[in-house]
């Protein structure tokens, strides 16, 4: 038998544990990464501004910027608690559909007992950090938010259109529990705030539903953009709401949170909103639900950050 070179000999009885140990990094961090997915991020900034902005305008600057900072993180802890419970009850339709069938639980990579043990853990560490940092109304606002979430909206999705108009309830909620969190009270304020994004919500929604309207007819959901294919119904929402809007965004200024320039820029802001929901309606494509789409996520923070600028 040949003699192998001492250098091969050595090399073959090194142990090379540097590969395995990448190995597991690269799988753990893919771990962590799928349940940061878990949580909807994206979705959820959209809870931190919306609650942030609602103890911003209540505080009236008298409050603790980490009590703010505090607040807000529990409202949106409570949110991606809220987010991950309902992918656990969804995860068969989710599997149905294409948008949705590489989440975590649908594709398999995570287990649902330990995303509900996530969801649960989240939820509940929302709400004691809301608890120590702002009040039991508060609290309380928050376990509605949850409980709205996953008790009526979520069954109602696969029986009844009229979930989404539910789901705009606890979608709104983190504004009210912004405001509530600093006032201690659900004034005029924190409700003028509630109003907004649920009302900005239904043709932001209608967006989605009709440009998700095959997934969501795979999965079973009986969305507008389903049971009515020709999507006039869908349109005919989304100018209604963006119109129902338009008014109601003013109401901070004629509640004394801001001032006329946030009235005159929630204006413009209206207008344009309701003219992009228009051009949805007179064409139902998909091009024209993409940009009512994009312009509905940029029109709440420009209108956020102008009541703040303007307080």
């Amino acid at each position: 038998m040949k003699n192998r070179p001492l250098s091969a000999s050595v090399a073959s009885n090194v142990p090379t544990p540097a590969l395995g140990d990448h190995a597991a990094h690269r799988g753990a961090l893919a771990a962590v990464f799928d349940y940061i997915d878990l949580t909807k991020p994206r979705l959820n900034l959209l809870v931190v501004v919306t609650s942030a902005g609602g103890f911003y305008l209540a505080s009236s600057g008298t409050r603790p910027m980490l009590t703010m900072i505090a607040a807000s993180i529990g409202t949106a802890l409570v949110a991606c608690g809220a987010a991950v419970l309902n992918q656990v009850l969804e995860r068969d339709t989710d599997a149905l559909m294409e948008r949705t069938r590489m989440r975590p639980l649908p594709a398999g990579r995570v287990a649902a007992d330990d995303a509900t043990i996530f969801g649960i853990a989240l939820a509940g560490a929302g709400l004691a950090l809301l608890y120590s940092a702002a009040n039991l109304l508060a609290v309380l606002l928050a376990l509605a938010t949850i409980l709205i979430y996953l008790l009526i909206y979520t069954p109602m999705k696969r029986r009844s259109p009229l979930a989404t108009f539910v789901g705009a309830v606890p979608g709104a909620l983190p504004a009210l529990i912004g405001w509530t969190a600093a006032a201690g009270t659900a004034s005029a304020g924190g409700w003028a705030l509630f109003a907004i994004v649920f009302l900005w919500q239904i043709p932001h929604f209608m967006a989605i539903a009709w440009m998700f309207r095959d997934d969501y007819r795979r999965a079973g959901f009986p969305m507008l953009s389903v049971v009515d294919p020709t999507g006039s119904r869908a349109g005919r929402e989304a100018v209604v709401w963006a119109a129902a809007l338009l008014p109601v965004s003013v109401t901070p200024t004629l509640v004394g949170i801001s001032g006329t320039a946030y009235a005159w820029v929630a204006g413009v802001l209206g207008m344009a909103l309701l003219a992009l929901a228009i051009r949805f309606a007179s064409t139902r494509t998909d091009a024209s639900a993409r940009v009512l789409f994009f312009g509905s996520i940029t029109y709440l923070p420009l209108l956020w950050a102008a009541m703040m600028l303007d307080r």
